[in-house]
């Protein structure tokens, strides 16, 4: 058995600008890879580089619904041991806002892997709230977010 979570919240804006705001590397440098940047749109098939220096891989993407992404897990040493695996879910809402589910999987079981989801669980919480406050106020909740941050340097899990 594999590790993972899932979260998920509710953005008042159409599921096509909330997908947007994930795909496009401008939007999602707005809100969650602030410092280092994205390197280019998630298309399907393609990688790219998240903060600077994080390879995403890029599985799948359909259009206003569905991104699926894996990128390193690291051991005990912070090494790439493994990948993970991401899957983002956009549903279009009645009142025209927009339910969007992120779950991750695939740590392996032990102290590392427990601990290592737990960093990517609030992450990802932080990314939804982040990426809420950009896409319906236009505000960057994540500048100074992190002690990391503040200093100018992407968020790991040894600077948070």
């Amino acid at each position: 058995m594999s590790l993972g979570f899932r979260v998920s919240g509710r953005i008042g804006k159409p599921v096509a600008e909330v997908f947007d705001a994930v795909i496009n590397p401008r939007k999602l440098s707005g809100y969650f890879t602030t410092i280092g940047g994205a390197s280019a749109p998630l298309k399907t098939g393609t990688s790219v580089v998240w903060w600077g220096t994080v390879p995403v891989e890029v599985d799948e993407v359909v259009r206003d619904s569905r991104i699926v992404l894996r990128w390193d897990a690291t051991d005990a040493d912070g090494k790439p041991a493994y990948k993970t695996r991401i899957e983002m879910n956009f549903e279009q809402l009645d009142d025209g806002g927009t339910f969007v589910t992120i779950a991750e999987s695939g740590w392996q079981e032990g102290a590392v892997g427990l601990k290592k989801s737990y960093l990517n669980c609030e992450g990802w919480s932080q990314m939804l709230a982040c990426m809420k406050a950009y896409v319906e106020y236009g505000i960057n909740l994540r500048d100074g977010y992190y002690r990391s941050e503040m200093k100018g340097e992407p968020a790991n899990e040894t600077n948070v």
